[in-house]
């Protein structure tokens, strides 16, 4: 696991030096949906301490124990986040960055209003506008800022995409950069296992790493 970890970190490094950019601007967010807190620990032994999930369930289930046996740990929300969830996703993560209709930013901004927490934020965009995708659909991107940093005042760091599959993966990322850069933010979180090297060439301020790391999931190819 940490040999998975070191070459994970050495491509960091490699795709940074290759763009001209600095390896310490890179975050890497260890991808650890599906995985057990024993599957987790050897990285967190290593010092990874940047950490993404799926399920809102899942990582209650494991991290408040992990937490206390580690300090440091970051925790993103990655998956998509019902309203309902809200609360317990505010309390136990750090960064949501997959948010993506006026519903849940309000529900967010009510919600961490009354627990007195500040959550920092990214905005998913349907960079591909694929109806199976969730994310903000590009053309409404403005409006949706504008609600969420104005209006708002959601901590908005900046955007996350997932590229569709089968293509290349570059110029989505570039259109997601642009994106960042018409409305200030300087945090972009694209690219994961099989092409973060190319998400970094692109401008990607952390990169999103299960399979490189963990190897596959259960039933998955």
């Amino acid at each position: 696991m940490t040999s998975t970890l070191e070459t994970v970190q050495k491509n960091i490094v490699s795709a940074a030096n290759n763009a001209s950019r600095s390896p310490g601007d890179i975050s890497l967010i260890a991808v650890s949906k599906t995985k057990p807190p024993e599957a987790i620990r050897p990285l967190l032994d290593a010092g990874q301490r940047t950490f993404g999930e799926n399920k809102v369930q899942e990582a209650a289930a494991k991290w408040p124990p992990l937490r206390q046996e580690y300090g440091g740990v970051e925790l993103h929300l990655i998956g998509p986040l019902q309203s309902n969830k809200v609360r317990q996703a505010v309390q136990l993560f750090d960064v949501i960055e997959t948010l993506d209709r006026p519903k849940l930013a309000r529900a967010i901004a009510r919600i961490c209003n009354e627990e007195s927490k500040t959550v920092t934020c990214y905005i998913q965009v349907n960079i591909g506008r694929e109806a199976q995708k969730a994310g903000i659909d590009p053309n409404a991107l403005d409006g949706f800022v504008a609600l969420c940093r104005d209006e708002l005042m959601l901590p908005v760091a900046g955007l996350m995409c997932i590229p569709p599959s089968g293509c290349d993966p570059a110029p989505y990322f570039i259109m997601l950069k642009e994106m960042a850069e018409r409305h200030g933010f300087e945090k972009l979180s694209m690219g994961m296992s099989s092409d973060y090297m190319t998400a970094i060439a692109c401008g990607a301020t952390s990169v999103r790493v299960g399979t490189a790391l963990f190897g596959t999931r259960e039933g998955r190819p």
